[in-house]
């Protein structure tokens, strides 16, 4: 059991409260499902949880986690830069009871997970592993450690659909409690049976949270009748006190102009007429502590403001991509300064392990792998298209090709949100800074408008873009594009860091955009709704799938 009591957490630089009196338990069997918007904290809670050294650079708490001996085992959002450096083999090798499962378990897991044994043993750097296997490795790492408590950031990003229902499938079979932050909705409602939602309101200066114990669905209904309803009442209410305070106000005026009228000769009149008086502001006191009780109207914390030009449209008869690879290849081998290292340095001190746990060393160049062959793509028009495909067969790569073609086109305005965003974004610059084109006054006051449209607090505006997480860095990107006034989107993984809540509003825009949208994406909900075709990558190119996906 792990039980979480009245912790409050504190952003130091800002001193923001991004949490408050925080409590909730998690038993055996339960899902917990951590939601809120970009920057609202959930996943420096996870953190926290797993081990404070995390954010003492960032954050301080009060208040207890209490673990009960509990092993967690933790999956991060993001590797760190040292992660980013290390072979898989020396990333596995960090976590010791790695080496307590035997090849026959680990030869399952992979199976199931859909990549290679040979991968956990390779040298391959884990900075070249797509989204997907970095996902998938770190699964590896952490259920080698037997954990009792799950607690999993994100671990739907990135990931193919035959992993996202393998996933599904682990959380829900998982008689160990499960604390998890996903923005995939279909996993969500498949798989939360108890929903944390972290908020910001009063204009992001007052944290507030929910704990309740229902599946994803019904609490987001529950949730939205329950504001709907207050709203109405609370509008109800004032309606009715502005009318009461109109016939108050009338009465008021009446006694006052008597007052005024009576004549000194008429004492009697006017002994009345200030007991009148007197009524009226007892009248006046009632009504201000009636108004302060009025039910409040709801403060909620509102999915981010985010649209398209209207004006950016591709007439229906344009060609916007005609495109063909006759092989779409990767470079397949370990950097040629790394195999000169000495067995301690690169195994560590389980250099001595029997031959068939050791990686075999990669010796020379490395060499150019084929993931695919014969890839044709035509896009026309205002054509909305999503690749999907197991991780690793290269939908990225061919993403980026896709891309560096249609943006030295001069007939068309393409953008590109690449699926890692350190590739465009300048981390040591603010967000207004790397927005802004001109630097002039007017320019400057436009973009903290968007900004604050997309949620963004004073305060962030003036962080460095690398101090953002990753939902804020992917707002800024999205800005970015609907700043430029581009007729061709090109998305790798366009909703991965967006809540739940603000999800819906993404996919709304993208499908009402009247330009062209080539993307990337493992979101069920996003290819059924905003996805015109939806193409299946493969060794042998692409395939036409029906629009679900499936």
């Amino acid at each position: 059991m792990l039980q979480i009591k009245q912790l409050t957490i504190t952003h130091k630089k800002d001193l923001r409260r991004i949490a408050q009196d925080l409590s909730f338990t998690l038993n055996p069997g339960d899902k917990a499902a951590i939601i809120g918007e970009e920057g609202n904290g959930k996943s420096t809670l996870l953190k926290l949880i797993y081990d404070e050294v995390l954010v003492e650079d960032y954050a301080e708490y009060t208040g207890e986690i209490i673990k009960n001996n509990e092993i967690p085992g933790y999956l991060a959002q993001e590797l760190t830069p040292s992660e980013k450096e290390m072979s898989v083999y020396e990333f596995l090798a960090r976590e010791p009871a790695f080496f307590d499962m035997d090849v026959k378990e680990l030869a399952r897991l992979t199976r199931r997970l859909g990549i290679s044994l040979e991968l956990l043993y390779g040298q391959q750097p884990m900075k070249t592993l797509s989204g997907g296997e970095k996902i998938k490795v770190q699964m590896v790492r952490m259920l080698s450690r037997r954990p009792t408590v799950f607690l999993l950031d994100e671990p739907s990003n990135d990931i193919d659909i035959e992993t996202l229902e393998w996933l599904e499938e682990f959380i829900n079979g998982c008689s160990e409690p499960v604390l998890y932050i996903s923005h995939d909705e279909v996993l969500l409602e498949h798989t939360a049976n108890m929903v944390i939602h972290l908020e910001q309101v009063k204009r992001k200066t007052q944290p507030r949270y929910t704990v309740q114990r229902t599946d994803y669905k019904t609490y987001v209904n529950q949730r939205n009748l329950g504001l709907e309803r207050q709203e109405q009442l609370a509008k109800k209410e004032r309606s009715e006190y502005e009318k009461q305070q109109e016939r108050f106000r009338k009465i008021q005026q009446k006694v006052e102009r008597q007052q005024n009228a009576i004549s000194r000769q008429d004492p009697h009149g006017g002994r009345l007429l200030k007991k009148k008086m007197h009524a009226v502001k007892a009248l006046e006191h009632r009504f201000e502590r009636e108004n302060a009780e009025l039910t409040e109207l709801p403060d909620t914390e509102d999915a981010i403001f985010f649209k398209l030009a209207p004006e950016n449209r591709i007439p229906n008869g344009k060609r916007v991509l005609e495109f063909y690879l006759e092989e779409l290849t990767v470079d397949g081998g370990m950097p040629e300064e790394s195999s000169d290292l000495s067995a301690d340095r690169k195994y560590g001190k389980n250099s001595d392990l029997p031959a068939d746990r050791k990686p075999e060393k990669n010796i020379g160049p490395s060499a150019l792998r084929i993931l695919a062959k014969h890839i044709e793509l035509q896009v026309t028009g205002p054509e909305k298209i999503c690749i999907i495909g197991k991780n690793g067969v290269g939908k990225t790569t061919l993403l980026r090709k896709i891309a560096e073609q249609l943006l030295e086109r001069r007939d068309l305005k393409a953008a590109y949100m690449p699926q890692n965003y350190e590739d465009l974004l300048e981390l040591s610059k603010t967000p207004a800074e790397f927005l802004s084109v001109t630097g002039d006054r007017e320019e400057e006051t436009r973009i903290r408008t968007y900004l604050g449209s997309m949620k963004y607090t004073a305060e962030e505006m003036r962080h460095p873009i690398g101090e953002l997480s990753g939902g804020q860095k992917s707002k800024l990107l999205l800005l970015k594009m609907s700043m430029s006034g581009a007729n061709v989107l090109i998305l790798d993984e366009p909703t991965r860091n967006f809540s739940p809540l603000s999800n819906p509003v993404i996919r709304e825009h993208l499908k009402n955009f009247g330009g062209a949208v080539i993307s990337i994406s493992h979101d069920r909900k996003f290819m059924g709704e905003v996805c015109d075709k939806v193409y299946w990558l493969d060794e042998q190119g692409l395939h036409r799938k029906s629009v679900c996906g499936d």
